[in-house]
């Protein structure tokens, strides 16, 4: 049975007479409401027993004059008689409009015991049964106090035989004022418990709630098949889930100690400080860093982990979550993919050399008919084309920042020179579309770089921009320096990129949008990769309709150390 129902069959065990204390009683179990009873009984009559035994040893020590001793101490053995009745009657086992009888015996002795004195204050002591029965008894026992106090009123008036003075009516109105504030007193407790009471039982429920969803929570981050780790803002890891321990613990702290941790590329060691438990307790957030664990020629295993702040509604950090994902077999078909496409295209190499070579041979045997000769050209050019393709292919296929950054033979050069030269020879291929290459922009810039490495990323930037450029649109070509780096601009008003696509320009064999079907989407892929094996970086910023600007940004000095 709940506590409603147990309220409700408490309170229906009692006649009308009860439901003067139900607001009282309403939120307590039946048993401990009972034994509150009993307590206020007793505690109210010993109460009262202790102050008329005071005044009982005052009088018989030193009596007030005009004092009728006999009925003084009538008075006093009928409090005391009650008393020990409170202490001996089981309350409980009463109904409950029956514990009322004490203080109306009370009042009744209170008033032997002032026609006894009426010269003293013994009319103050009706100030003890007179709360009891207000707070008590609700509505009725003030009722019942103001009729109590008329009745007395009356009483001694027909038996002392006086006139009502101001000071007699003072103590009636004491009396009456008490009560009333006992009243509402009690009325404003018994208001306090009942709301108490009602968000005890919300709180109740709302914890049962809270448990529920934890439990669904839980339930739900166990049956997924990525890890999850909940970081409060003091560091501690306050929740895991199964597969986090599956996929791989050592990610959480000292994983160097245990496990050989590389970056994603599999050959470089990553630093303890790098690990990205380490980077979320520093406060960071980051997506989807790729970590290994493991080294040849034994198991491996990679992991995509990234990292959430959480922010609680007053803007505070409250921790964060890392998410933990296995990418190994997605890893290793990249892998195999990239094997066999450079494999591929290096067999195709070797046959389209000659093609091109036995080509050119035939171009200039003399004597050669000009339709002939027309037709070995576009061959020749289409072969070309092809050549092209497999060399980005073979490039894209081994081009990791390390393989690059061996293959570079860098020195300071001005890059101006450079793009301004990619620029005139792309000149007569923007002239066929009536494209406008404007290299007013250019300044003397100098960078640390491979003279033909870079031509090879200004080419390729400069040729996109005129592949998705508008007729009669326009190429802008700009460089210039701070003396600690370098930038290169190519801009151009074509078609610009949206956004879902701005997020996938750079990996390989991706094409942006149905109109650029033509080339081989490696191009930008391996100019970032160029890029960024000098020590910069390449930027972008386009808007659909308007166009786009790339920025290559290249250091404008020798490392230290570096022979010049």
């Amino acid at each position: 049975m709940d506590a409603a129902t147990g309220d409700g069959a408490h309170r229906a065990s009692h006649p009308p007479a009860a439901h003067v204390g139900r607001a009282r009683a309403a939120w307590l179990r039946a048993d401990f409401s009972d034994r509150t009873t009993d307590r206020a009984a007793t505690l109210n009559q010993l109460l009262l027993s202790s102050v008329v035994f005071v005044l009982a040893v005052l009088v018989a020590f030193t009596p007030p004059p005009h004092v009728d001793l006999a009925l003084f101490f009538l008075g006093v053995v009928v409090v005391f008689v009650v008393t020990g009745a409170t202490l001996v009657v089981p309350w409980n086992r009463l109904r409950f409009g029956w514990v009322a009888v004490v203080p109306a015996i009370d009042i009744v002795a209170i008033t032997f015991m002032v026609l006894a004195a009426p010269d003293t204050a013994m009319g103050l002591l009706w100030i003890f049964p007179t709360m009891w029965l207000a707070a008590g008894f609700g509505m009725l026992g003030l009722f019942a106090v103001i009729v109590a106090v008329a009745a007395i009123i009356g009483v001694l008036t027909a038996l002392t035989t006086r006139e009502l003075t101001f000071t007699s009516l003072l103590l009636p109105l004491v009396l009456v004022a008490v009560a009333a504030t006992s009243h509402l007193t009690a009325r404003r407790s018994d208001a306090q418990r009942t709301l108490l009471a009602k968000q005890s039982q919300l709180l109740r429920r709302v914890l049962e709630q809270s448990r529920r969803q934890e439990q669904v929570v839980t339930e739900v981050l166990d049956a997924v098949d990525f890890g999850v780790i909940r970081i409060d803002s003091d560091g501690r890891i306050a929740v895991t889930n199964e597969a986090n321990s599956r996929l791989q613990q050592t990610i959480q702290g000292d994983a160097a100690a245990v496990t050989p941790v590389f970056r994603d590329d599999g050959e470089t060691r990553l630093p303890a400080d790098e690990l990205p438990v380490e980077r979320a307790l520093r406060g960071e957030a980051f997506d989807g860093q790729v970590v290994w664990f493991g080294e040849e020629p034994g198991p491996r295993q990679a992991l995509s982990i990234s990292a959430r702040r959480l922010i609680d509604p007053s803007g505070e950090d409250t921790g964060a979550v890392v998410i933990s994902r296995d990418v190994t077999s997605e890893l290793e078909a990249l892998r195999a993919r990239d094997e066999l496409v450079a494999s591929v295209s290096h067999e195709l190499r070797t046959p389209l050399t000659s093609i091109l070579g036995y080509l050119d041979l035939a171009i200039e045997e003399p004597g050669l008919p000009d339709h002939v000769r027309s037709n070995l050209d576009i061959a020749e050019r289409n072969a070309e084309r092809l050549l092209r393709i497999v060399a980005d292919i073979l490039a894209a296929s081994s081009s990791s920042p390390a393989s690059v950054e061996a293959s570079l033979s860098a020195q300071l050069l001005d890059v101006r020179d450079t793009v301004r030269a990619a620029g005139e020879a792309l000149t007569p291929r923007a002239a066929g579309r009536a494209i406008t290459i404007d290299a007013s922009g250019l300044e003397p810039a100098r960078a640390w770089a491979d003279p033909m490495r870079l031509r090879q990323v200004v080419d390729n930037l400069v040729s996109n921009a005129i592949a998705y450029n508008k007729d009669g649109g326009t190429v802008f070509l700009g460089t210039t320096t701070d003396g600690t780096s370098t930038w290169i601009l190519v801009r151009d008003t074509g078609v610009g990129i949206t956004e879902a696509d701005r997020a996938r320009l750079f990996q390989r064999f991706y094409k942006a949008g149905a109109e650029r079907r033509s080339g081989t989407g490696l191009g930008l892929a391996i100019t970032r990769d160029i890029v960024r094996a000098h020590g910069g970086e390449l930027g972008l910023h386009s808007s659909p309709g308007v166009g786009s600007t790339f920025i290559v940004k290249l250091p404008a000095t020798a490392p230290e150390g570096t022979p010049q």
